[in-house]
């Protein structure tokens, strides 16, 4: 029933807790076993993989699982959450089932019991059998994940992130994969097109059964805004926007309503830039080699182990658009048979390129392996510091100086 599953368990009873691990873990699942309200909020924020569900204790030590919900929920949508009660706490735990929370269970109960709840809470393990579309990295699996089950609610969602990551290819596939796929699939581009009231309108009627899709919702002007977030719940037309990273200030300087902010980000996507995920920037110029590399006359065998080097050393601000740029550049300059780093990067050939200083570089080398191994650790940070061979709180001091 749960094999191949991740699961989180934050609970700090020692004898519950060896319990359900040990039931766990016999039934097929992967258990991550945290006793603390601070580390599981960690655990479930950057976790090693998707999580599938989290059980968690109402009553911590340092906290209570409330605590964490609320937390994970301000910066993404939480994975299904079990909760265990006392007696005591059934009235915080039906709170929590009217913020989202998944379902609770009352001490004492019977393993059965937990496992056929815990069974109906878990959503559909299909991740895993639909080949990557953000990336191969934990961090673009769960985007993937998240896009899976966007599509199978029918609420409005909010895909953010910086530019360059395949935001709107996102949203397309949420439609593609959804029950509305039939119908149409419209979009705004705010940008590009003209995207007052009266376009919201016309979109919004012309999107009826279908996909309303707004490409820099935050950009919108008032009135848009006002005809957006009235049709929201009142027409059959489903909300997808996408935006950047600073839509929290627009809201706070009073451009963008805060009422449309939370139809939206009570289920947002969060794509994370390449910086944190370069084994994705691999991925993606391997992807996008074979899809241009046939289109030379002179055929290449690919790219070069030191092209590869300089992609993981790269940090990439541009992401995948730059990925495609500098890739669809490399394609054409290279000479030989295989690409190489001054293919990708011609500023490597600048005879008055930049010197650094020893220890300029050293920050620099620094800051690269460190995200690297932060990526690979899907951002836990004591895993990270172990591979790092430095204790937590020098990595942390690091990261603070280098602004990672």
């Amino acid at each position: 029933m749960l094999k191949g599953r991740y699961l989180v368990l934050i609970e700090d009873d020692t004898l519950m807790g060896s319990s359900l691990v040990q039931r766990l873990e016999l039934e097929g699942a992967t258990v991550t076993w945290l006793r603390q309200v601070v580390r599981g909020i960690a655990a479930v924020r950057t976790p090693r993989r998707p999580v599938d569900a989290v059980i968690c204790d109402i009553r911590l030590p340092d906290g209570t699982g409330e605590d964490i919900f609320s937390a994970v929920s301000r910066s993404m949508a939480p994975p299904p959450f079990l909760f265990i009660t006392g007696q005591g706490e059934i009235d915080q735990a039906v709170r929590l089932l009217r913020a989202g929370a998944a379902d609770y269970l009352t001490k004492p109960f019977d393993l059965p019991t937990f496992l056929q709840r815990l069974s109906l809470v878990m959503r559909p393990d299909v991740a895993n059998d639909m080949p990557p579309q953000a990336g191969i990295s934990l961090l673009a699996r769960q985007v993937d994940s998240l896009v899976l089950a966007a599509a199978r609610h029918d609420m409005p969602v909010l895909i953010r992130g910086q530019r360059g990551l395949g935001k709107a290819r996102l949203a397309r596939r949420i439609h593609e994969l959804s029950d509305r796929r039939l119908a149409p699939l419209v979009t705004i581009d705010v940008f590009r097109d003209e995207s007052g009231e009266r376009a919201i309108a016309a979109a919004l009627d012309a999107a009826s059964e279908g996909t309303l899709f707004v490409n820099g919702i935050g950009r919108l002007d008032p009135a848009a805004q006002r005809r957006l977030m009235a049709a929201i719940g009142q027409v059959d037309v489903r909300v997808i926007g996408t935006c950047g990273t600073r839509i929290d200030e627009k809201i706070a300087a009073g451009r963008f309503r805060s009422d449309l902010h939370c139809a939206l980000v009570a289920n947002e996507i969060v794509v994370p830039p390449l910086s944190q995920r370069i084994e994705d920037a691999v991925w993606l110029a391997g992807q996008m080699f074979q899809a241009f590399g046939p289109r030379r006359q002179t055929r290449l065998k690919g790219l070069s182990e030191l092209a590869l080097a300089a992609i993981r050393d790269h940090d990439w601000p541009g992401n995948g658009r730059e990925v495609r740029s500098r890739l669809l550049r490399a394609i054409d300059a290279a000479r030989g048979e295989w690409i190489y780093p001054a293919d990708l990067f011609p500023e490597f050939n600048l005879d008055d390129r930049e010197v650094l200083t020893l220890a300029d570089a050293r920050e620099r080398a620094e800051r690269r392996q460190i995200l690297k191994v932060l990526a690979q650790t899907g951002g836990q940070i004591g895993e990270a510091a172990r591979l790092l061979k430095v204790s937590r709180t020098t990595l942390w001091e690091k990261m603070q100086k280098l602004g990672i």
